[in-house]
């Protein structure tokens, strides 16, 4: 008699907590949006992105550096950008060591720490 008097309890406690949650303790949807059912579509980002890592400026090439498995061609231009401003481009050349490649400076400057970005 007790255990069933305990389950029975148990039970109303446990609903009771469920039955608290309604429409007021829901978060509001922001202003003008609409209740849809609209799928959210993510697709990864494809673009190739290096680092320049050294620059040589008298035979005008840089050394970039590229997470494994996902290195430039030879005779690819990439765009250097420097904090969001495109600063130059590189056309790679090789040889490549690793995840390391050769590029030679094809229009503007390079500086140590500049991002290489497939156009």
């Amino acid at each position: 008699m007790r255990v069933s008097l305990s389950v029975i309890l148990l039970f109303a406690l446990a609903l009771s907590g469920c039955a608290g949650k309604g429409a007021a303790d829901r978060p509001a949807a922001p202003t003008g949006a609409t209740a849809t059912n609209q799928t959210l579509i993510v697709t990864p980002e494809s673009a190739l992105v290096g680092k320049v890592k050294l620059v040589n400026t008298i035979g005008r090439f840089v050394t970039l550096r590229f997470p494994l498995g996902r290195m430039p061609v030879v005779e690819q231009r990439l765009n250097l950008y420097r904090r969001g401003l495109k600063v130059g481009e590189v056309k790679v050349t090789g040889p490549q060591r690793e995840d390391r490649i050769v590029a030679d400076l094809v229009a503007g400057e390079a500086e140590v720490g500049d991002e290489a970005r497939s156009p």
